[in-house]
């Protein structure tokens, strides 16, 4: 075994602290999980004092190694770490707000609110699904830019209940898959659940499980500190990711409830508390740590400083280019040649019009995308031919080489979009993948997630309705484009053309602390962007596409696949004399936070307005009023060619036509 730091004080003095913290702050704030960080204290004693790579004085440094707290409940395990080994944005008097507004140890660990939260957790699963997506990163980053720059690991403690969720399955498939060995699970092998013991509603066996999927896997005493750490030693030597079950006791240290879920998300009450603190030993004051077991924790995370300024030089040392294009892509920077390139294929579409499905628009664009953009890791779940992800030259992943920019994540939507938060979290490259648009409800959770981190993660999803026929309503979505639309800090694209297609991407590629979803059709479209303009019109949200010809009286406002039909009810209209304009509407979202003024010269609110969209009315009426008109879907598609569809559920031009005169 390797040779370990000494401190001045005992490894249970240390892994006492945290528990001291935890129990105090759940006591004060009269709520929170102090079962695990009790249960878990000893585990992340061993991995932050002996094992962990990080600086706490330069907690952005590309190199270090990532720690996910997956079991995001037992939050004040990690908040009690970042505090006691230095970093700056959590200090005692945060600790001691714990779950209040304004502090930065929140009931669960959400990333943005201090250094060392590399990830939002709380939601179980998420937290080892997004881990694998930074383990990825590593690789594909090392892959780019060489193990002098890139050479660390992702370490995750996770709970029964992360194993339990669907999305872990789908997570240590593909990690297994493709030999993320520099990924380590230390999982919390306390057989309590929430409901009472494990055995409850769980009999399989978890180390057999992970084996399976082509993990290493092993079972530890995790109250043992050495048996800890050789465990430790020899994942970070495999050549497989690993899995560590250590078992431990939940509330380890309160005589009346540890081992009992009664210890898992409530505080122990004031008896217990002391009754515990006594039990380990611990005689100290509410929120006081003593000052050598204080400097034995702060040498810890001082520990890391050296390897970092080693890092350092070797950045230094590198060549210009390396460097910039590091630092580059690191920060999420893109070259604006690739502005300039869009621009230019956007002209290029105007004076050759084409007319393809918004999905093959979607792969014309990712074309110009990928030459201009080295960052770029494309991906599809096993859609990859109708998604259009993977433009030519895209060489796929594979375990023993990650040079390549195109991930095959398998029918497994959920950990995709997961391993895509990751991806972004680490940073160093820009994820987008695929699937189909009635597949979002898989996707969902973790596109939330990346809302709610503000992560540039961009979701390409195709056959966006009716449009995509003979599959019929189990494949065609209809609440969708609203149920997305719903998730603050997300945008939703549906491009009608083109044109517009490349203007979206562009929008979702600027925008950095906004995830984008890009809905495509499956049907062939007409263009119907003619005139170039510098101008990226999609950029507002809405705009009008072909203004009134007429005294205006009706505007039809459109999305996507429907923006065709919305023009041919306008030349219908205006050859009856009555004036109307159409307003393409790529994104809802984006118009929404445009101001009052700009919406009402866009959407004359004292017009006649009709929306047509082949989705659900939801989140239209603001838009339309109380008058307006909805030509849209009100219930579940069907099985048939997409014409006949259109016709069926009366999404057509006499349609909008009659409800624009019904109306006048």
């Amino acid at each position: 075994m390797a040779s370990f730091p000494k401190y001045d004080v005992s490894h249970k003095d240390m892994a006492n602290a945290i528990r001291a913290l935890s129990i105090d702050a759940v006591e004060t704030a009269k709520s929170g999980h102090p079962g695990m960080p009790m249960g878990m204290a000893d585990v992340a004693t061993v991995l932050f004092s002996r094992f962990l790579k990080f600086d706490p004085r330069n907690p952005k440094w590309p190199d270090r190694d990532r720690f996910v707290l997956s079991a995001g409940h037992g939050s004040m395990l990690l908040y009690s770490l970042l505090h006691l080994t230095g970093y700056k944005d959590i200090t005692i008097e945060d600790i001691k707000r714990f779950r209040q507004l304004g502090s930065p140890c929140a009931g669960h660990p959400e990333h943005g609110h201090g250094a060392g939260v590399e990830t939002t957790t709380g939601p179980l699963g998420q937290g080892i699904a997004t881990a694998v997506g930074m383990a990825l990163a590593e690789r594909l980053v090392a892959a780019r830019f060489g193990s002098d720059l890139v050479n660390h690991h992702t370490f995750v403690i996770a709970s029964d209940g992360d194993l339990m969720e669907g999305i872990s399955h789908e997570a240590i498939s593909l990690a297994g898959h493709l030999r993320l060995s520099r990924l380590i699970v230390l999982f919390d092998d306390n057989g309590i659940s929430i409901d009472g013991p494990l055995s409850l509603a769980e009999s399989g066996d978890q180390v057999a499980r992970f084996e399976a999927a082509g993990w290493s896997a092993s079972r530890v005493d995790g109250h043992d500190p050495e048996a800890i750490a050789a465990a430790i030693e020899s994942a970070m030597a495999s050549e497989r990711p690993s899995l560590i079950a250590c078992r431990t006791i939940i509330g380890y240290g309160a005589p009346k409830k540890q081992g009992t879920a009664s210890s898992h998300g409530s505080p122990l009450g004031a008896e217990e508390a002391a009754a515990a603190k006594a039990a380990l030993g611990w005689s100290h004051a509410p929120f006081v740590i003593p000052e050598d077991i204080r400097n034995a924790w702060l040498a810890a995370g001082s520990r890391g400083h050296g390897e970092y300024e080693a890092w350092l030089k070797r950045f230094t040392a590198a060549a210009k280019e390396t460097k910039a294009g590091f630092e580059r892509a690191m920060e999420g920077g893109i070259d604006p040649a690739l502005w300039t390139a869009l621009t230019q294929y956007r002209k290029a579409l105007t004076e050759k019009p084409v007319t393809v499905a918004t999905r093959k628009a979607s792969e014309m664009a990712l074309e110009v995308i990928n030459t201009h953009l080295p960052e770029a890791i494309g991906g599809s779940a096993d859609l990859t031919g109708s998604n259009n992800t993977r433009t030519k030259g895209m060489e796929a992943v594979e375990a023993d080489d990650f040079r390549g920019r195109f991930i095959h994540y398998g029918v497994r939507e959920h950990g995709m979009a997961a391993a895509m938060n990751g991806m972004a979290l680490h940073g160093g490259v820009i994820p987008y993948s695929g699937t189909f648009l009635v597949f979002a409800d898989y996707c969902r959770p973790s596109i939330r997630l990346a809302a709610l981190m503000e992560q540039r993660v961009i979701h390409v999803m195709t056959h966006d309705s009716i449009g995509l026929g003979e599959d019929g309503p189990t494949h065609q979505p209809v609440e969708h484009l609203a149920s997305l639309r719903a998730i603050p800090n997300l945008n939703v694209f549906r491009p009608a053309d083109a044109v517009e297609t490349a203007e979206c991407w562009e929008i979702a590629l600027r925008t950095e602390k906004t995830p984008s979803v890009i809905a495509l059709s499956r049907q062939n479209l007409p263009q119907v962007r003619l005139k170039h303009s510098d101008e990226n019109r999609s950029a507002r949200g809405a705009y009008v596409l072909s203004p009134a010809g007429a005294k205006h009286h009706v505007t039809i406002i459109a999305t996507g696949s429907e923006v065709m039909l919305a023009l041919e009810a306008q030349r219908q209209l205006e050859a009856q004399g009555i004036g109307a304009s159409v307003v393409s509407m790529p994104c809802m979202d984006i118009f929404a936070a445009e101001p009052s003024s700009y919406q009402d010269r866009t959407i004359d609110p004292k017009t006649v307005r009709i929306a047509v969209e082949a989705g659900s009315r939801l989140s239209w009426d603001r838009w339309i009023g109380r008058d307006g008109a909805f030509v849209g879907m009100n219930s579940f598609g069907a099985s048939a060619p997409y014409e006949a569809l259109y016709k069926n559920f009366n999404i057509t031009v006499d349609h909008i036509v009659r409800a624009a005169r019904q109306r006048l």
